[in-house]
């Protein structure tokens, strides 16, 4: 694969070669090696989300192609390689039912890519090999576009222009660290020009639309059972960064509202549809009072339509592509889920009223329980409204009274409490709440709500997220997933709809942030943690400040944001023609920086020319022929050869111009003072004895 031809093939071995060691290796075989490491190193974050098969197949081959490298084998022939082409396109069509899309498409070049090595005898074979790597390096961002891919594939570019620097060179053994410079110059080079068209060549859809990182399961949910905050709250992963403008709130009051879920069939509480008109729906009815918060907000992708916003947010969000309304039950929700990563502005006031004063006919849809569940609880909760001082309660009082009680009565809070309703799905929320009393969030506040809708009271459960990261990174304070939280609301006339948090009466220092309950560290960890207490976070902390100027730098530069680069270059009302006009005169000006960059190295060349031409004729009025390859110190054996002892110090001033230009201190520029020199000479050597004929 290496070389100006095709190498020769070596004949069959049967017996197994020692390891030679690296730099003992023939040059075919090292070059071989390296490009099969690299093809690894490129399409392994692939095998992660293709089929089993695909990293069985690829691997074979490799190791294969290795083997036949190490022990100078023949490759396989034709028939073998048609038999792998046809099982791998037969395991993608069994695997995805066509050919056809992302999914195939990506797993046959995989395989492709494999398969091609086994015919590795000639440079065009190896060329074939290098652009797919480089096709299959841009299908890694069909996956993913973060920080530690984008670097993986960095050092896949790099390697496969190194691959392709040792096969452009001549014969013999140049190292691989030669090939590696030269390719990492060749690619610094490139650099400037690859920034500038990505700041300015337009960004116009779909070219631009390529999907970012999807984490399906990994972020808030349409719908809550008796465990699944508890399982979210494991996850350390960002949910969102927030930059506050000015103090930010305190932290028992920053409730990042999510999905809003009325309905209970016993297990699962979703959404609520509404069963009347909706005249007679409440409705959100905001009032805020107290400082207005501002806020900019980098949300990960989420994969819902509820975008998860300070309450209470009162500026819609403006995401591009994308239309954002607030709903009855103060949720600001999308058009459409939203599965990529979208920055926004917006601002809250953590002091608010929302919801209807006064009753209304629509409130029933938050009283209503699943009949024939939880006997007990509701029993409880009517042995409470049968005591004197609860039997004409208004629903403030009734909620502390619940609050009071999981606050004496025993409960736990914890991140591992079991699973509820095992024996009897119906008993789920007698169990936590008579029984065992040992729940997360989302234990207590589906429990606080089936009481207080047993209670006459109308209530539903709200998630989202609460609190952030004490120290803010980068300036951004981040929201987990771990912050992932539940509560709940309650209605009260003349107040509308009131939080009721009951994490708060049984863990209070959750809700101040100063209790944060993670999995069990693993044991990387605890080996971390043991030489440095903090050094595991500052790790954390450091890659997700990188990996949040990566996000909003590179992933979130759009065509907004190519217009708003206009504007601060002093365009007003910039638009396309505008990008357009000035991209072509980036353009130009790179094309004149570069041509005057030729033309300065031409200068570097050029005196040197003209000394050699001024040398030569300087010999040719001696009778020294000479042609326009030969060095001076050739031309010095050639005057000694010629013209004998008289020319010896013409000789010597060739080697002295010959040990200037190519010797280890060699100057940048001729000195002109030994050409003068050297033409005096030969000019008095010419006059003292007529020349010979130049042969």
């Amino acid at each position: 694969m290496s070389g100006n031809s095709a190498p020769p093939q070596p004949a069959v071995s049967t017996r197994r070669r020692a390891w030679p060691g690296w730099r003992h290796l023939p040059r075919e075989a090292r070059d071989t090696l390296f490009l099969l490491g690299l093809i690894g190193w490129t399409v392994l974050p692939h095998l992660f989300h293709l089929p089993p098969w695909c990293a069985a197949l690829t691997a074979a081959v490799l190791l294969a192609r290795a083997r036949l490298a190490l022990n100078g084998a023949a490759l396989p022939g034709r028939w073998t390689l048609l038999g792998v082409l046809v099982l791998a396109a037969g395991l993608t069509l069994w695997s995805f039912q066509t050919l056809l899309g992302k999914e195939p498409g990506v797993a046959m070049a995989v395989s492709l890519m494999a398969i091609k090595t086994l015919e590795l005898r000639a440079r065009r074979d190896a060329f074939v090999v290098f652009f797919l790597g480089f096709f299959l390096i841009l299908t890694q961002f069909l996956y993913s576009q973060s920080l530690l891919v984008a670097l993986a594939m960095l050092v896949s570019v790099w390697g496969l222009l190194s691959a392709l620097v040792l096969a452009s060179m001549p014969v013999g053994k140049p190292p691989l660290r030669l090939a590696a410079g030269l390719a990492g110059k060749t690619a610094l080079l490139g650099a400037p020009l690859m920034v500038l068209m990505f700041v300015l060549f337009p960004r116009v859809s779909p070219l631009w639309g390529v999907p970012q990182d999807h984490r399906a399961g990994t972020g808030l949910s349409n719908s809550m059972n008796m465990g699944s905050v508890a399982l979210l709250a494991q996850n350390e992963n960002v949910a969102m960064r927030v930059r506050f403008e000015g103090a930010p709130p305190a932290v028992q009051d920053a409730y990042f509202r999510g999905p809003v879920l009325g309905h209970f069939d016993g297990r699962e509480w979703t959404a609520q549809s509404p069963s009347f008109p909706p005249a007679l729906t409440p409705r959100a009815e905001l009032a805020v009072r107290g400082r207005a918060i501002g806020y900019e907000v980098t949300l990960e992708p989420l994969n819902l339509a509820v975008i998860p916003m300070l309450e209470a947010s009162t500026e819609a969000p403006q995401i591009e592509g994308v239309r954002v309304a607030l709903t009855d039950d103060l949720q600001w929700r999308a058009d459409r889920p939203l599965d990529v990563r979208v920055r926004f502005h917006s601002t809250a006031s953590t002091l608010f009223r929302h919801g209807p004063s006064a009753p209304t006919i629509g409130l029933q849809d938050y009283i209503d329980l699943p009949p024939g569940h939880n006997p007990r609880t509701l029993e409880w909760a009517a042995a409470l409204r049968r005591q004197p001082r609860y039997a004409e309660a208004d629903a403030a009082t009734l909620a502390n009274a619940l609050m009071a009680h999981i606050r004496t009565g025993g409960f736990s809070y914890t991140l591992s409490p079991g699973t509820y309703g095992d024996d009897d799905a119906r008993s789920a929320i007698d169990e936590f709440w008579l029984d065992r009393k040992l729940g997360f969030c989302e234990h207590f506040a589906a429990a606080f709500v089936v009481v207080m809708r047993a209670l006459d009271v109308p209530a539903r459960v709200v998630t989202g997220y609460q609190g952030f990261d004490a120290q803010p990174v980068d300036g951004y304070h981040v929201v987990r997933q771990s912050h992932a939280h539940a509560w709940a609301e309650y209605w009260q006339p003349g107040a509308g709809w009131v939080r009721a948090d009951p994490t708060n009466a049984v863990a209070p220092d959750r809700v101040l942030g100063r209790l944060h309950l993670v999995a069990p560290p693993s044991l990387v960890d605890e080996a971390l943690g043991a030489v440095h207490p903090q050094l595991l976070a500052h790790l954390r902390d450091g890659w997700e400040a990188m990996s949040n100027r990566w996000n909003q730098w590179v992933l979130d530069y759009s065509r907004g944001a190519q217009l708003n680069l206009l504007s601060r270059l002093g365009f007003s009302q910039p638009d396309w023609e505008d990008l357009a006009l000035l991209t072509a005169v980036v353009c130009a000006v790179v094309a004149l920086a570069g041509a005057m960059w030729t033309w300065w190295e031409l200068r570097h060349i050029e005196p040197w020319v003209r000394q050699m031409n001024q040398l030569r004729a300087a010999l040719r009025s001696v009778g020294v022929a000479s042609a326009d390859h030969e060095a001076p110190r050739t031309l010095a054996r050639r005057v000694r050869t010629q013209l004998g002892a008289c020319a010896e110090p013409l000789a010597r001033g060739l080697e002295h111009i010959d040990a200037q230009r190519y010797g280890r201190a060699a100057a940048r520029r001729p000195d002109r003072r030994l050409t003068r020199e050297f033409s005096a000479l030969a000019r008095r050597l010419a006059r003292a004895a007529p020349p010979k004929r130049a042969r």
